[in-house]
């Protein structure tokens, strides 16, 4: 299993990112926000604890791995949001500091098909909001940064319906 579950595509470089205070405004849900990044790794990881609880240890790995590029991802935005001259305080709304991050928007859910169904909504939900936020972005480095995200989240996406196959395969009928 790889440390983190990435499209075999470098990511662009943050060269070029300068300060503006209208992109850290588009970017900060993504970072921090109840839909963003860091409910992303901190519900991956919660959940990769229940896996292994349940003896489903391949489950596991794959969040963890899944953890692992959202960590990647929060660490890209977090340092975007600096260059764009702001503190990355997770916040909904940097450089302002209030509405301060809450882990209430974790899914705390230990059923295996509603935590992946779970992870299936917020990974489309990702989707959408990296192409709205590519197509607000006037930044060509910082939008070229989303849409290489965007391909990971789209990973993401497919392994969780993988895994929601292979935990409803058991109760088909035909099998």
């Amino acid at each position: 299993m790889p440390m983190g579950l990435s499209a075999e595509l470098p990511y662009p470089a943050l060269n070029g990112i300068e300060k503006d205070e209208e992109s850290v405004r588009i970017l900060a849900p993504a970072y921090a926000a109840k839909e963003g990044e860091l409910t992303a790794t901190l519900q991956y990881i919660y959940q990769s604890f229940i896996f292994c609880s349940l003896s489903m240890a391949e489950y596991a790995k794959t969040l963890q791995a899944i953890a692992v590029a959202e960590m990647h991802h929060l660490d890209l935005l977090g340092r975007m949001i600096l260059k764009m001259g702001a503190y990355p305080i997770y916040s909904a709304c940097p450089p302002i500091p209030f509405n301060f991050y809450c882990a209430s928007a974790v899914s705390y859910s230990v059923s295996p098909q509603k935590m992946i169904m779970d992870d299936i909504r917020a990974e489309t939900e990702a989707i959408r909001c990296y192409e709205r936020i590519a197509g607000r972005l006037k930044n060509e480095q910082a939008a070229a940064v989303i849409s290489r995200i965007i391909l990971d989240e789209r990973l993401h996406l497919d392994a969780f319906k993988r895994i929601l196959g292979e935990l409803v395969a058991p109760n088909c009928p035909e099998n």
